[in-house]
């Protein structure tokens, strides 16, 4: 609280006016909105439990398989490893590939990376997932690489 404790003209009880603010009930309103924003994030934060299986490397001397990769240039140009595709002929070639690739598994379950340039539209490249996905191909990863 503020008051005028002495000085200036008028009576003895006469504190006059005080033209400074009070500050104590601003106080008082944000410790305690601190105090409510501390107890409610720990509530809102939620932690995804994951059951991941442990990082085991390769046993030595065993080859790794490279995956295969749809790379999309600038243009539209479409590539599966190394060959030139289209995006007509992509789940075709595609299967074509993954089949001499691992012939135990249907192709549809197998793993397929996407590599697309800086310069790719957005739409072309949601071309090829949407390709993918509406023939089956849902196992699907994207490639990000650091500069």
């Amino acid at each position: 609280m503020a008051a005028k404790v002495g000085g200036g003209g008028g009576g003895k009880f006469n504190l006059g006016q005080n033209a400074d603010m009070n500050v104590t009930p601003f106080v008082d309103v944000m410790l305690v909105l601190l105090i409510i924003f501390m107890v409610s994030i720990p509530a809102a934060t939620v932690s995804i439990k994951l059951d991941l299986p442990p990082a085991i490397p390769p046993p030595p001397g065993t080859k790794v398989k490279e995956p295969i990769l749809i790379n999309i240039q600038r243009g539209g140009k479409l590539f599966i490893g190394e060959q030139s595709t289209s995006l007509d002929s992509l789940t075709r070639d595609l299967s074509v590939t993954l089949t001499k690739d691992d012939p135990t598994l249907p192709p549809t379950e197998q793993r397929v990376y996407i590599r697309a340039d800086r310069d790719v539209i957005y739409g072309e490249f949601m071309a090829v997932m949407n390709d993918l996905q509406g023939n089956g191909f849902y196992q699907v990863a994207l490639i990000n690489e650091e500069l």
